[in-house]
């Protein structure tokens, strides 16, 4: 009998054993020491909240919006690069789960589905994370793009102009397309799930970047190409630019100062996501949960703030909620789900997390998730800010 899927983790181990190594690797590990990605995980566990009791929780809403956009819950599926090499059509059928689900999907420059493949497959608008690139022609192409697929947002990632460090993904020889090679013949034979997958994707390869990278057939050609066109003179100045070409709404990625927020509020931007890139770019940042509240207090009335870095549970994004931000994005958790289950694990992701969400709204005495301040947190004395570190991680998720 199958162990019953009880939460995220189980969808990561489900997913660990299903996709080839070099794969779940890339979704599931961060940057140099992986400082910042165990980081995220401590952080979030370290803040408990007020319990309460006798009030009446019986109709609760988790209903929002985010950049004007209704939403069934405070949750959006983040851009994740290689998404399609996790599970054939990843991209996709992440597009179509977040759908039928109600939330935000964003899609990334780096995906193997192309904007055109998702948008064909899935008829809907959904956003689409930009990075900038030296080829400023190439970068203005892709907004275009993403302008005629109809993207309801553009979301553009500002912490990975250079790229940290990720010894797994060097180690592991990964390499997009994925080859059969002596060193992973047995791991990709033992996952004929995934190769089946494969077998039928629309793309093998990043679908957006196509007559753009010649020759992409591994990791360091791939490290190579993003030192080469990623463009690490990207400034304020060139949001002015993205925004002339760009009527929609704008989104900035990877603000993980109050200064920057108020700079990225100043520049006209609708809504910001504090994230350190999953601890994916700078090991040693702190947690994206410790500085959130700080960012929310400085442009609470400026522009909305996102939340990313390390959600795997609706505990979590109450606790994101509970800080200031608006919503939550999923990366990881999302890899899970799809390298465990297709689509189907994408809908079980989101599933989960709805429901955790809903109960600990319940037990905390709250109704309607657009009313959640920081009096859901337990602090030492009630006060209003802090929370005293209290060490715990989840061994599970160590390297």
């Amino acid at each position: 009998m199958a162990t019953p899927i009880t939460n995220v983790l189980d969808l990561r181990e489900l997913a660990r054993r299903r996709v080839p190594r070099a794969f779940f690797e890339y979704a599931d590990r961060g940057a140099y020491d992986e400082m910042t990605l165990r980081g995220n995980r401590a952080a979030l566990e370290r803040l408990k909240f007020r319990q309460r009791v006798m009030i009446d929780v019986d109709q609760r809403s988790l209903a929002t919006t985010v950049v004007g956009q209704p939403i069934s819950m405070p949750l959006a599926i983040a851009p994740t690069g290689l998404t399609g090499l996790q599970h054939g059509a990843g991209e996709i059928l992440g597009a179509r789960a977040a759908l039928k689900a109600g939330i935000p999907f964003c899609l990334s420059t780096v995906s193997i589905c192309s904007i055109e493949q998702v948008r064909d497959a899935v008829k809907a608008p959904f956003w689409f994370q930009l990075y900038v690139m030296r080829d400023r022609g190439f970068a203005r192409d892709l907004i275009r793009r993403a302008k005629d697929a109809g993207c309801s947002a553009l979301m553009l990632t500002a912490d990975l102009t250079v790229q940290g460090q990720r010894h797994r993904e060097i180690k592991n020889g990964l390499s997009v397309p994925p080859k059969v090679t002596l060193r992973n013949l047995f791991d990709i034979m033992s996952k004929p799930r995934w190769a089946w997958s494969m077998l039928h994707a629309p793309s093998r390869s990043f679908g957006n970047l196509a007559g753009r990278i010649e020759g992409t057939d591994s990791l360091t050609t791939l490290a190579q190409w993003i030192a080469n066109q990623f463009d690490p003179t990207l400034s304020w100045k060139d949001l002015e630019w993205i925004r002339e070409l760009w009527p929609g709404k704008l989104i900035l990625k990877g603000i993980m100062d109050e200064e920057d927020a108020r700079l990225a509020a100043s520049h006209g931007v609708d809504a910001i996501v504090v994230s350190n890139h999953g601890g994916r770019q700078l090991d040693g940042a702190p947690a994206s949960i410790d500085v959130l509240p700080r960012i929310a207090d400085a442009v609470r009335d400026d522009l909305e703030v996102l939340f990313d870095g390390g959600i795997l549970s609706g505990q979590d994004v109450l606790k994101a909620l509970a800080c200031g931000a608006r919503a939550g994005l999923i990366g990881k958790a999302f890899l899970y789900g799809l390298g465990a289950m297709g689509e189907e694990g994408v809908a079980r992701t989101i599933e989960i997390i709805r429901r955790e969400l809903s109960v600990s709204m319940a037990l905390t005495g709250q109704t309607d998730v657009r009313k959640i301040g920081r009096d859901v947190l337990w602090t030492e004395g009630r006060t209003a800010t802090g929370i005293p570190p209290i060490p715990s991680l989840d061994h599970r998720l160590r390297p």
